[in-house]
């Protein structure tokens, strides 16, 4: 690549391209704060049929692996980004032969391996003063029989693949470890603590390409069956100096990386007060999706800043905001298979209601169709109008 790599991008020029790997929602509303700005995306997607894909400007569907593909991608598009971990860091490292990449693939790659990134979360430690919880890899029967006896009852988790409660059991004694291991089909697993939770948040992260960074305020969440549920911002019950010490330890992680582009990081609160940081994300996140409507710069906006080697924006939050993950279990009654279509009208009646659907045309259960942000003067009121909308829904609070 030529030094061209970090002369930031002029949005308005003709044929001014990005383009992410991934055709989720993800990449969907990273396609409309682009295109707002005024690049144009381009998408790379084995599904012809997907939400990123309806929104962008162009889609090449391929596997991500597809040599022919990717190569398109990169003679095409001045930047690159990912919407998922698990694209595969061969092909980040073979686009960013010819293009820019963000965020780069050894980035990317701690990511995809939970022990990888526990290892790396321990070395950032010396700066960040936060460690992972105790944990243990599990290869064989012999690793889970020298398991001590302090890490149960703990939650299994696959290495690799592992997202939105995917890959994960909860086990409360050995013999509960060796069954849920067993039904791993062999592949590598960490043993992770079970500890004294008392909620859960997230602190999303951005950096330049020339190391200027920036982080949002704290995300407070609240998750069912292993997804995303609610996000609160700012979060109603971190004190200052938990908060202050989460978004350092984020800035020290994204800093040691080397990272470009939007990163977040989920840590637990423990009963205590103490953090724990648990997983990152290197791309947007769910939890992040109340910027959309409640700051000065939306996390997609940002992730395209970041691609096009722009300044980043402001992170302020100007409105109070409490997000509603939306699944597809809302457009089924009771246990009926039918479907019918949600009371949108009802609810976009509540006050700061502002609702987003990815255009997946299929509703599943546990299918993630979209979100609704409540924003308010006071995190009270959002919350309070979060509250009517389940009701309207027929979720339960």
């Amino acid at each position: 690549m030529s030094k061209n790599e970090l002369s930031p991008l002029n949005p308005s020029a003709a044929g001014t391209w990005l383009g992410v790997m991934g055709g989720g929602q993800l990449g969907r509303m990273f396609a409309h704060a682009a295109q707002q700005m005024g690049f144009k995306v381009a998408v790379l997607e084995p599904a012809f049929d997907c939400p990123a894909g309806h929104a962008a400007d162009q889609l090449h569907s391929a596997d991500y692996t597809d040599v022919e593909a990717l190569t398109k991608l990169a003679s095409q598009c001045a930047a690159v980004t990912t919407e998922f971990e698990n694209v595969s860091a061969k092909s980040l490292a073979f686009l960013a032969e010819s293009t820019f990449v963000a965020p780069s693939a050894s980035c990317v790659s701690i990511a995809q391996d939970r022990m990888a990134e526990k290892r790396f979360f321990i070395e950032c430690a010396i700066t960040s003063g936060v460690f992972p919880a105790s944990h243990k890899e599990i290869n064989s029967a012999a690793d889970i029989d020298a398991v001590p006896d302090d890490l149960l009852p703990g939650i299994l988790k696959t290495v690799r693949m592992g997202y939105d409660g995917k890959g994960q059991v909860r086990v409360k004694t050995r013999a509960e470890l060796h069954a849920a291991y067993g039904g791993m089909d062999g592949v590598a697993c960490v043993l992770e603590k079970m500890l004294p939770l008392a909620y859960e948040i997230s602190v999303l992260a951005a950096r330049g390409a020339d190391g200027k960074a920036v982080v949002y305020p704290i995300a407070e969440n609240v998750h069912r069956d292993g997804i995303l549920f609610t996000t609160t911002v700012p979060g109603p019950n971190i004190g200052k100096k938990s908060a202050e010490k989460a978004q350092a330890a984020t800035l020290a992680v994204i800093e040691q990386m080397g990272y470009v582009g939007v990163l977040c990081i989920e840590f637990f609160v423990l009963t205590d007060g103490s953090l724990v940081v648990n997983e990152m994300a290197p791309r947007p996140h769910n939890s992040g999706h109340y910027t959309i409507d409640a700051c000065v710069t939306s996390q997609f906006a940002q992730q395209a800043r970041a691609m096009a080697r722009l300044p980043l924006g402001d992170v302020r939050q100007h409105s109070a905001a409490a997000m509603l993950n939306i699944l597809g279990d809302i457009w089924f009654a009771g246990d009926s298979d039918e479907a019918r279509e949600p009371a949108w009208d009802q609810v976009l009646a509540l006050p700061g209601a502002n609702l987003h659907l990815y255009g997946k045309d299929t509703a599943r259960r546990a299918r993630k169709m979209g979100h609704i942000t409540f924003v308010a003067a006071t995190v009270a009121e959002a919350q309070a109008n979060l509250r009517q909308a389940c009701a309207i829904l027929g979720i339960t609070v």
